[in-house]
């Protein structure tokens, strides 16, 4: 069996996964069709100061699965609904390269901390609007991702100060 990375509509990743899995099981397509994966990631957002994890896709668009994929079965999956096409030289299928299944299928597996929906550059004022520096701007000196920390520089009484605070405390100033 060999990858392929298959084209679907933008948000519909996880619904075709699910086609393509009841498409094996209805028409005993076990020895044809493998593992069928949508790698996602967490995501947290904050509005109106409630905080809400979700997924979302890492490669928007695309499916990706392990078939022995004949033009009988080809044409099967790309019939489905909201299946784009496949991805290949000349309209045909080429298989993915093993290097990057491999990263395909680590990023799959790997689950961090969810990511923040917005990002800050360094440069960049923002507005604290919890804790003791409520109402301070400051700038962005650094950005953890892993953490989702801020490094801000805040002048307190004519100082500037560092101080490091969680990204859902602060809001961008526009």
């Amino acid at each position: 069996m060999e990858w392929y990375a298959l084209q679907v509509y933008s948000g519909s990743e996880l619904a075709v996964k699910k086609a393509i899995e009841n498409l094996k099981k209805e028409e005993h397509l076990e020895d044809k069709i493998g593992q069928v994966i949508v790698p996602t990631e967490e995501v947290l957002e904050v509005k109106n100061g409630q905080k809400k994890v979700y997924e979302r896709s890492i490669y928007p668009g695309y499916v990706f699965l392990e078939a022995n994929l004949d033009t009988a079965l080809w044409h099967k999956i790309q019939s489905l609904p909201k299946v784009g096409r496949f991805i290949g030289e000349s309209k045909k299928p080429t298989p993915l390269k093993k290097e990057d299944v491999e990263l395909i299928l680590e990023k799959a597996k790997q689950k961090s901390a969810p990511k923040p929906k917005v990002s800050f550059e360094e440069g960049e004022i923002v507005r604290i609007n919890e804790g003791p520096f409520a109402n301070f701007t400051g700038e962005v000196e650094d950005f953890d991702y892993e953490k989702g920390m801020l490094k801000l520089n805040v002048t307190i009484f004519g100082r500037s100060t560092p101080v490091e605070i969680h990204y859902t405390k602060v809001e961008k100033i526009v």
